[in-house]
């Protein structure tokens, strides 16, 4: 698939080089020559210097042939006149990214489709919901909702007080037959390889399992985890980025109370008129006599969301240490994923990442309606709407050839999220999660075609 990608920053990089591991033919541009060059050395794609907004660098680059163009510059006005002029130029698919959610929350109001932009992307309002909906799933450390939570992925360490710790898949689901919930990837304690759970599979202390689960399924492994629904109310935010000031304003309307930590003075009394309803305090939030003034240790939840991994990490582990429920922390290095849990940090989480779930499911073959790759595991989660003439249509779940290397996590049918087991039958128009492991992509994608 020829897509163009506009904007060699964090977002834009981090998306040429997962799409050039699986052999995509990626063109990206920008004006910077050093960000250019970076990038042609490390990943094996075309690189173009230029205006992405120039029509001449545009045809340059074979917009006309394109499948997808992604703008991630800088600028969202970049960003939305190149998919404007990009989809004119012949270009099927176009995704902007944007700053600005009021385009975002207006979509009924303007067509964008009509200015030739498919898809608004807002890196920091996807991060601003995760935060949300981590905070509303407290005792997990990872979380994704399917349709409006009609299907719910969560996250989770297990304790070696968990009942089923040493039994295998098929044991526990005989233990607990009335269970709502479906294992789909784990990762062993210290070691870096993503195990897509069989029947034969053996659950281990200290394992991060992910499960596919229903709204009454959450409350069942709030249990089975030994992990307690906390009460979160009282919230501390650290950094008045955009992150920060949409997690403010979207947990002040949740009811939460927030106290938001902005050491820049200007910046502060600025947040302060546009949060009513959250205490902004003007400081330093890597002073941790200031924490303490500000009791920290009466806060249920800490979020550190500046624009520095190692003081987003070093402050949540000062908040950890003062026994806070949860502690987020935002932060730009994927490596950081793999120290999250041994350092004690409840949860990281990433605007690329974030933003590459967002757009990786335009690239999947099949129909696609979302998709994520978890957290330092190499695997992805995809939603496919089953076609009549699919493979899989008519087929009962024991007797599609799926291969080992993915399962089926469970079936959204109308308005009901189902747990499907071996004996279910798949129908046209079911939306069905699947996890799978890159190996098994395309014989995935193929079945849902």
């Amino acid at each position: 698939m020829k897509i163009i990608i506009a904007g060699a920053g964090e977002v834009g990089f981090h998306l040429a080089k997962l799409l050039s591991y699986e052999s995509q033919d990626i063109t990206l541009i920008d004006t910077r020559k050093e960000s250019l060059a970076y990038a042609d050395t490390h990943l094996d794609i075309r690189v173009l210097r230029g205006d992405a907004t120039s029509i001449s660098v545009l045809r340059d680059a074979d917009v006309q042939n394109s499948r997808l163009v992604i703008g991630v510059t800088s600028s969202e006005t970049t960003n939305i006149t190149l998919c404007m002029l990009a989809k004119q130029l012949g270009c099927k698919r176009t995704i902007a990214r944007i700053s600005n959610t009021e385009f975002i929350e207006n979509q009924e109001d303007i067509n964008f489709a009509n200015l030739g932009i498919d898809e608004l992307i807002s890196p920091e309002e996807l991060a601003a919901t995760e935060i949300q909906l981590l905070l509303n799933k407290s005792a997990f450390n990872d979380t994704y909702e399917f349709e409006e939570g009609k299907l719910i992925m969560v996250g989770v360490s297990l304790p070696a007080s968990a009942p089923f710790v040493g039994k295998m898949v098929k044991e526990a689901a005989r233990v607990f037959p009335e269970l709502n919930f479906m294992p789909i990837a784990l990762q062993r304690t210290g070691t870096q390889y993503t195990v897509v759970p069989r029947g034969d599979t053996v659950f281990k202390h200290g394992d991060q399992v992910y499960f596919i689960t229903t709204k009454e399924g959450v409350e069942q492994l709030y249990k089975l985890t030994g992990k307690k629904k906390e009460s979160i109310r009282n919230v501390m935010i650290l950094g008045g980025s955009k992150v920060g000031f949409k997690a403010a304003r979207d947990l002040c309307a949740s009811k939460f109370n927030v106290k938001l930590i902005e050491k820049d003075k200007e910046k502060a009394f600025d947040l302060a008129d546009d949060l009513p309803n959250a205490l902004v305090i003007n400081g330093d939030g890597r002073n941790v006599e200031l924490l303490e003034e500000e009791s920290l240790e009466s806060m249920d939840a800490f979020i550190a969301v500046t624009g520095n991994s190692e003081t987003n990490i070093m402050s949540c582990l000062v908040a950890k240490s003062k026994h806070i429920k949860k502690t987020i922390a935002m932060v730009e290095n994927m490596d950081y994923f793999q120290l999250s849990h041994s350092i004690g940090i409840d949860t990281l989480i990433n605007k690329k990442l974030l933003a590459a779930n967002n757009i990786f499911r335009h690239i999947r073959k099949g129909e696609v309606v979302a998709l994520m790759r978890l957290n330092n595991l190499n695997a992805e989660i995809l939603e496919f709407v089953v076609k009549p003439n699919s493979r899989v249509t008519g087929s009962v779940i024991r007797e599609l050839n799926f291969p080992r290397a993915a399962t089926i996590g469970g079936v959204i049918r109308g308005e009901d999220g189902i747990i499907a087991l071996g004996g279910f039958e798949i129908r046209a128009g079911d939306r069905v999660v699947v996890c799978c492991l890159p190996e098994a992509i395309p014989k995935i994608e193929r079945l849902f075609l």
